[in-house]
């Protein structure tokens, strides 16, 4: 659909239709009639469109499923981030998406598991007590490290995203497509605060919040919510004691193994009474110091998502789509979409 890869190429682009505009010699109103579907460009005009957005015009030809429905979440992070800036999310999240029920219509939606019923749990006063339902409503233990938090997402029914924006505003972001859940992860954040980020946003994604709630709050009680669910409050106990006296180094093996920043141990030692407020006050002083309030350094390897490459390799190997079918799926070459799918195990099973 030429209108929503034009839109997508556009603000993918951070270019506005005015500027667009005057790049390829038309009016602003050319540009939105393009993006409506009001009005066909001729093959002139989408060469230069191509050239302006540094794309190649069988970009803008792409086929699009326009009978996938969404249900975009808000941006919950901060006002200041634009209009602009959420509607190209958007697109992305919808482009992307688009690539991934292509493959799904292939297989069949059986590849898909069934995801858990998302506003299905009752929010409690306490919220150490949520976050063990929220576990136990995932099918998770009720405490205990959480391995690939990403993996098990996808495992259970979740869609999980990472989108590539270079915008430090942008944290993440839920919603269903076609009626599945999904959360959209900024790609540029260290694997921490991704995971932090998940917590938070199954949180939003699973209980019924009050409609009259103030956002704010709703904030802060998702984010301790979030925090619980990735250290629990008797692992925090056992695992630092039931008091100590400040935030010290071997408390970093601590929150290798869960995953999680120095910065949300302290919160749940906090949280948990392990330690009083002066000593956590004098770690986060420390920590804005030493720039880990905005730069904490990752402990832990990068989590991804994997579930849309293994589908397009499975749809390749069992020829229902072509290599180079597979390539343009996932945006990536021939020769390395080949070489994933080109195991050479064939030869090796039928010995």
């Amino acid at each position: 659909m030429f209108s929503k890869n034009l839109k997508y190429l556009r603000l993918k682009a951070d270019i506005s239709k005015k500027e667009l505009a005057v790049r390829i010699g038309v009016t602003p109103m050319a540009i939105t009639h393009y993006e409506s579907n009001e009005r066909k460009p001729s093959m002139a005009i989408i060469e230069k469109l191509a050239d302006a957005l540094q794309a190649r015009p069988v970009d803008f030809l792409h086929a699009r499923n326009d009978q996938l429905q969404f249900a975009h979440g808000d941006f919950r992070k901060r006002s200041t981030f634009s209009k602009g800036s959420q509607e190209h999310i958007r697109e992305e999240v919808e482009e992307y998406f688009d690539r991934f029920y292509n493959v799904v219509e292939v297989l069949g939606e059986k590849v898909l598991v069934q995801a858990p019923q998302v506003n299905a749990l009752d929010l409690l006063d306490d919220d150490e007590e949520n976050a063990e339902n929220l576990r136990i409503h995932l099918g998770f233990a009720k405490e205990g490290p959480i391995g690939n938090l990403i993996g098990i997402l996808e495992n259970i029914g979740i869609l999980v995203y990472q989108c590539d924006i270079d915008d430090d505003r942008f944290d993440g972001m839920t919603g269903t497509v076609e009626s599945r859940p999904y959360i959209i992860l900024n790609a540029k954040m260290n694997p921490e605060r991704q995971r932090s980020t998940l917590s938070h946003e199954l949180a939003h994604m699973f209980f019924r919040w009050p409609e009259d709630a103030d956002r704010q709050q709703i904030e802060k009680r998702a984010m301790a919510i979030g925090g619980a669910f990735l250290f629990p409050k008797d692992d925090a106990m056992r695992e630092l004691g039931v008091k100590r006296q400040k935030i010290s180094a071997d408390m970093i093996l601590v929150a290798k193994e869960y995953g999680i920043s120095m910065q949300l141990l302290a919160i749940r030692a906090r949280v948990g009474r392990i330690i009083n407020d002066a000593a956590y006050k004098t770690f986060a002083i420390n920590a804005s110091k030493t720039g880990w309030k905005k730069h904490e350094p990752s402990r832990i390897e990068k989590e991804k998502p994997v579930l849309f490459e293994q589908l397009v390799y499975r749809a390749v190997n069992e020829e229902e789509i072509s290599l180079q079918k597979g390539a343009e799926l996932l945006r990536e070459s021939y020769e390395n979409v080949a070489k994933n799918c080109g195991f050479n195990l064939d030869d090796a099973i039928n010995l």
